[in-house]
């Protein structure tokens, strides 16, 4: 089981990954073609005996910027599952900033309740958007209506959507673990990032010594 975990753990790493350098590489791309072809132009401007052959090459640079329409429609598709799917990573690595300030003044078993009642609302919340997104996205694989300006590469609306679902799934998850630890007294809270003591350890690292 743990061995299982850990490999999702990864997974879900790598998969972040993939997403945030796919994301990168495209707009880098699109940015490149549609600065590169002005280089060649002026090369054919400034070199008149190969300026068929600079001109040429800007001509087909151009013709790949323009055939790169879909680019954005992906970039944005990427994001998209990055968001959701970044969610349940950021649940598992502390990585939401929590507001538990007056919460970590009362007594220890009383943080324990409070933390239990505020992932029963995660939970409640989390299983609420994954039912009623998996019932958008069965309706959108019902029409199987393509992606805009994705269509062509055989996208569907519902690979997009899909994400949703899953990641408001993983979601519940995560607050499930999360539950479990609460209840067996490892954690008293959800365990949530602490941007105050993260800047005074920021703090005490740039102060001279």
């Amino acid at each position: 089981m743990n061995a299982l975990r850990r490999a999702w753990d990864h997974f879900e790493e790598a998969f972040i990954a993939f997403l945030l350098a796919a994301m990168t590489l495209v707009t880098f791309t699109y940015v490149i073609l549609n600065n590169l072809y002005t280089v060649f132009y002026d090369l054919g401007d400034r070199f008149e005996g190969a300026s068929d052959f600079f001109y040429a090459i800007a001509d087909f640079v151009i013709g790949l910027a323009q055939s790169m329409t879909w680019s954005t429609a992906l970039t944005k598709a990427l994001f998209a599952w990055l968001l959701f799917f970044g969610i349940s990573y950021g649940v598992r690595t502390a990585g939401h900033i929590g507001v538990d300030a007056l919460v970590k003044l009362a007594p220890r078993h009383v943080q324990r309740v409070i933390g239990v009642l505020a992932v029963l609302c995660c939970l409640g919340y989390a299983g609420l958007m994954a039912v009623a997104s998996f019932d958008w996205m069965k309706a959108l694989l019902t029409v199987n209506i393509g992606a805009e300006d994705l269509g062509h590469l055989g996208i569907k609306q519902w690979h997009i959507a899909l994400i949703v679902p899953l990641g408001f799934t993983l979601v519940f998850l995560r607050f499930l673990e999360v539950l479990v630890r609460i209840l067996r007294n490892q954690q008293t809270g959800l365990g949530l990032a602490d941007e105050a003591a993260e800047a005074m350890k920021l703090t005490e690292h740039e102060e001279p010594k």
